[in-house]
C-alpha cells in the first residue's frame, strides 16, 4: 500500500534572533505562509477537486534554549525560565499577538542574554482555523464535500486541545518544557468561540475586561462610551458593539441586534488595546467559566466583576458595595480544575484599585466608606434558588465562612483568574437579603439602590483606568505564578 505524499508550504530553516521584533516578524512570516497554503489549496479542492495528497502546514514555533541558572530580578512574576533547559511555544495569529509576543520575547532574550529560536514547529495547523481570516470561506459539514475533509486536510483534536499547561498537569513527552501558558491549537479553539458566545472578533477585545451579570450595565457603558468618544482627550478612540458594529462618533446609531448572542460584548477601545472590554455574562457558574475560558488566551492585563449580589448581613442595605477579599466556591464548576482546597488570594493591587474608586466614585473616604460598602468573603453557588430549600446547611456553612454576599460568578471568575494568571478582582452591589426576607421585586428599589447602582459601573470603569496606569510588573503579581511557571504571561 503506497503512503500518500504530503504536500506542505516551502519554509525557511529555524534561525536565532536576539531581536524580539525581528523574531516575531518571522513568526508572522511563517504563519501568513502557512495559512495561505491551506486556504488556496482547500478552495481547489472545494472549487475543482482534491489533490491526491495530504496538504499539511504547521504552526510556527518559539524556542529557547540555556544552560544556566540565570540570576534574574526576582520581584518579577515572568520573562524568564527558572532553570536550564529547552523550553519551547507553538504560536498562532501572530498578527493579533504581536505585541504581546514583542514584550514577552524580548523579555526572555534580555533577562537571560540568550537568543530564542524561530522556526516550523510539528504541530499541524487545522484547516478550521486557517481559514478563519478569510469570510467568504466556510468548512462544510461532513458529507457535504465531495470528498472526506479531514482524509486531506487536518481538523481540530481535542484530544491535544486542553488546559495541562496552566492546570500543572503538562508532562513533556520529549523533554521540552512549555515556553507558554497555551498552545497554539488551544488559543485558536478559544478565538473561534469567542466569536461565537460574545458575536464579536477577538480582536476588538481590550486589555481590560468587566463581567457583569445585570444588563442595566450594558446601557451604562454605552452611555459613558460615547461621552468618552466625544472627549477628544479621552484617549478612546471606537466603540464596538456585538454584531463587530463599530463607531468612532458618539452621536452615531448602532444597528440593531436582529440575534443576541450568548454573552454580548461591547468593547470601548484605545489605540493600544489598552480600553475597557465589557462582557454580560448573565447569569450561573456555567456562564462565568465558559467566557474566562476562552478570554484568558488574549492574555488580559486585568478582569473584574461588576455584578449584583444577595447580602448576607442585617447591618447591609440594598445598594450596599462588597469588595471581596475571600471566595467561597460552591459552584463546582472548576473542581476538575482547580480543587477547592486551593485557596483564591485577594491580589493588593486589585483590591487597592477598587477601594480608591469606590471613595471617588461616593466621594467618602476612610471610616465613612464603611457605610457604603463591605470588605470580606464572597460565596458563589451554583444553585440560583437555594434560599427556597432548607437553608440550615448552606447558612451554616456561610456563617462559618464568614461570607458577607452570596452571587453565581464571582468565585468562579476569581478562580480562573488564578488558574490562568488573569489578575481578578470583584466588587458587587446587594441586590436582595434572603436571609432577612428582603426581596428587589419591580418597584421596591430605593432612590439609594438606584443611585449606588449606576455609581456601580464606574466605580469598575475607574478601577481599570488605574490598572491601566500601572505598570504591568505590578499588576502580574508572584502570587499567580506557581514553582515551575512559564516564562510568557
Amino acid at each position: 500500500m503506497n503512503t500518500p505524499t504530503i504536500l506542505t508550504p516551502d519554509t525557511p530553516h529555524a534561525e536565532a534572533f536576539t531581536d524580539a521584533t525581528a523574531a516575531v516578524d518571522r513568526l508572522t512570516e511563517l504563519y501568513t505562509a502557512a495559512t495561505t497554503f491551506l486556504r488556496e489549496r482547500f478552495t481547489a479542492a472545494m472549487e475543482i477537486a482534491p489533490e491526491p495528497s495530504r496538504i499539511r502546514a504547521f504552526y510556527p514555533e518559539v524556542r529557547f534554549t540555556t544552560s544556566s541558572y540565570a540570576q534574574v530580578d526576582t520581584r518579577l512574576a515572568f520573562g524568564h525560565v527558572s532553570s536550564p533547559g529547552t523550553f519551547a511555544a507553538t504560536i498562532t495569529r501572530p498578527d493579533l499577538f504581536r505585541h504581546y509576543l514583542i514584550q514577552q520575547i524580548g523579555l526572555l532574550i534580555e533577562n537571560h542574554g540568550q537568543p530564542v529560536v524561530i522556526g516550523v514547529s510539528e504541530t499541524p495547523i487545522p484547516v478550521h482555523f486557517a481559514v478563519t481570516s478569510d469570510a467568504a470561506l466556510n468548512i462544510p459539514q461532513d458529507g457535504a464535500a465531495d470528498f472526506t475533509l479531514r482524509d486531506i486536510f487536518d481538523v481540530p483534536d481535542l484530544s491535544t486541545t486542553n488546559d495541562d499547561i496552566v492546570n500543572g498537569t503538562f508532562e513533556p513527552p520529549d523533554g521540552v518544557r512549555a515556553l507558554a501558558p497555551f498552545t497554539a491549537q488551544r488559543v485558536d479553539y478559544s478565538l473561534a468561540r469567542l466569536s461565537h458566545y460574545t458575536a464579536t472578533d477577538p480582536e476588538h477585545f481590550q486589555c481590560h475586561v468587566l463581567f457583569t451579570n445585570y444588563q442595566f450595565y450594558v446601557t451604562e457603558f454605552e452611555e459613558y462610551a460615547r461621552a468618552q468618544l466625544d472627549d477628544p482627550d479621552s484617549g478612546y478612540t471606537s466603540f464596538v458593539s456585538t454584531g463587530n458594529a463599530e463607531i468612532t462618533d458618539g452621536s452615531t446609531a448602532l444597528p440593531e441586534t436582529l440575534k443576541t448572542p450568548q454573552m454580548p460584548t461591547y468593547h470601548l477601545k484605545r489605540a493600544n488595546g489598552s480600553g475597557i472590554t465589557l462582557v454580560n455574562i448573565g447569569v450561573g457558574p456555567s456562564n462565568a467559566k465558559t467566557a474566562t475560558d476562552h478570554i484568558a488566551v488574549l492574555r488580559p492585563h486585568a478582569w473584574l466583576m461588576v455584578g449584583h449580589c444577595a447580602g448576607l448581613r442585617n447591618t447591609q442595605a440594598l445598594g450596599d458595595f462588597v469588595l471581596a477579599h475571600a471566595y467561597l466556591r460552591e459552584d463546582h464548576v472548576l473542581d476538575d480544575d482547580l480543587p477547592v482546597w486551593v485557596p483564591i488570594p485577594a491580589l493588593a493591587e486589585i483590591q487597592i484599585a477598587l477601594e480608591e474608586a469606590v471613595a471617588e466614585v461616593t466621594q467618602l473616604k476612610g471610616y465613612e466608606l464603611k457605610r457604603v460598602m463591605r470588605t470580606g468573603t464572597v460565596a458563589t453557588i451554583d444553585n440560583r434558588n437555594w434560599e427556597l430549600r432548607d437553608q440550615s446547611g448552606p447558612v451554616h456553612r456561610l456563617s462559618q465562612s464568614r461570607a458577607v454576599a452570596l452571587d453565581m460568578e464571582s468565585a468562579t471568575i476569581a478562580a480562573n483568574g488564578y488558574r490562568f494568571r488573569v489578575p481578578y478582582g470583584t466588587l458587587l452591589c446587594v441586590s436582595d437579603k434572603p436571609l432577612h426576607g428582603e426581596l428587589k421585586l419591580p418597584g421596591m428599589a430605593s432612590d439609594f439602590y438606584k443611585t449606588q447602582v449606576a455609581r456601580h459601573l464606574m466605580i469598575g470603569i475607574h478601577a481599570m483606568e488605574r490598572l491601566r496606569n500601572m505598570p504591568l510588573e505590578r499588576i502580574h503579581s508572584r502570587k499567580l505564578r506557581s514553582f515551575d511557571e512559564t516564562a510568557f504571561l
